[in-house]
């Protein structure tokens, strides 16, 4: 009889669920709606009023909330200003030609598809950051190889475009290249210099992005584009650092203004020291410790004895509740107990007091 109970409960609670999916009388139609195309491209983020530049919504806002806007480090500007202001006086030093350097874009972009869209053939540079413990690309496009070497061995300068030939590099083209992204990296360092010390080594020249992968293919990064022209030739260098490249320092390229510090006053951090260093503090002499058995302790009573090991001579420490300072030796001066210290107050006990 009781089985059969449970059964019918069973049965009613099974029935009242179908009916919640289903969403009541008349929602069975409602649940089983086919969405059109339009309301699928919504969901997904491909809203074709969304081509202009508008704001992306629906699954692709979801996926692009990973991808950290360099807006969001105005410090990185500041470094890549610099960047360029360096850059343009070596580059005219080692073209021996009138170079202009310009930040042609900086964005935010998944690694994978900066891959995807770097054209074949292609020299990537993969170079580390030392003290950051992670690694970034420096791509030069083929427009500013064939112009850097057309101007380092004495080409005619010409108004005719420089013509792009399918071929991979050759040694002395890559040499050139090497040579070229060494003085960028340099220039880099001296670039965050200011903000981070950090030194960018060149580690090995690529021509297959894929074995240019230095992060997951789903992370992050930043993009910038440095556009170089010497006179009527110039090209494009790509300098590309996964946001965990830029994460030692990420609190620093949140800075404003270089040398910013969050949540902190100067006026007032003096103000506390100086107040903290009039402040006043007890201090102990202790003769003499021993440490006893609680058997020991339980079993006193008035008039026990302690023996202790000091003697007059003996030397004695100054304490701040738990902080040995210094040792010291005991004495009189006039009617008052005095010490006399033997040592200087150590600069690191000071500091654990404060």
């Amino acid at each position: 009889m009781a089985e059969e109970t449970n059964n019918s409960e069973g049965d009613g609670a099974a029935d009242e669920w179908e009916k919640m999916l289903a969403g009541g009388d008349g929602g069975g139609e409602e649940a089983g709606r086919v969405l059109n195309q339009d309301e699928i491209d919504l969901l997904l983020g491909f809203d074709s009023a969304n081509k202009d530049g508008g704001d992306a919504n629906g699954i692709q806002a979801i996926l692009g909330k990973s991808l950290m806007a360099y807006e969001k480090l105005p410090m990185l500007e500041v470094v890549f200003d610099r960047l360029v202001r360096i850059l343009s006086s070596s580059m005219r030093n080692f073209t021996s030609d009138n170079v202009d350097v310009s930040i042609d874009s900086m964005t935010s972009l998944r690694f994978d598809d900066y891959l995807n869209s770097i054209p074949l053939p292609a020299l990537l540079t993969v170079f580390r950051a030392v003290e950051w413990e992670n690694f970034g690309l420096i791509t030069v496009d083929s427009s500013l190889i064939y112009s850097t070497v057309d101007v380092l061995l004495g080409g005619r300068r010409s108004q005719r475009p420089i013509r792009i030939e399918g071929r991979p590099y050759t040694t002395i083209e890559q040499d050139i290249v090497k040579n070229l992204v060494d003085i960028i990296l340099a220039d880099m360092s001296s670039a965050f210099d200011p903000l981070s010390p950090v030194t960018f080594q060149h580690e090995r020249l690529e021509n297959n992005p894929r074995f240019a992968t230095i992060t997951r293919p789903n992370n992050a990064a930043l993009l910038v584009r440095l556009r170089i022209d010497m006179d009527d030739r110039g090209g494009i260098v790509e300098i590309l650092l996964p946001h965990t490249t830029l994460e030692p320092i990420r609190d620093l390229l949140m800075q404003i203004f270089m040398g910013e510090k969050f949540g902190q006053d100067s006026v007032w951090e003096k103000h506390l020291g100086k107040e903290v260093r009039l402040a006043d503090v007890d201090v102990h002499a202790v003769l003499d410790e021993k440490t006893v058995p609680i058997g020991d302790i339980i079993r006193l009573k008035v008039g026990s004895t302690i023996m202790l090991e000091a003697t007059p001579q003996s030397d004695i420490w100054m304490k701040c509740g738990e902080v040995k300072l210094t040792k010291a030796k005991l004495g009189r001066l006039g009617d008052r107990m005095a010490v006399s210290l033997i040592e200087p107050v150590s600069r690191a006990k000071a500091k654990e007091l404060v």
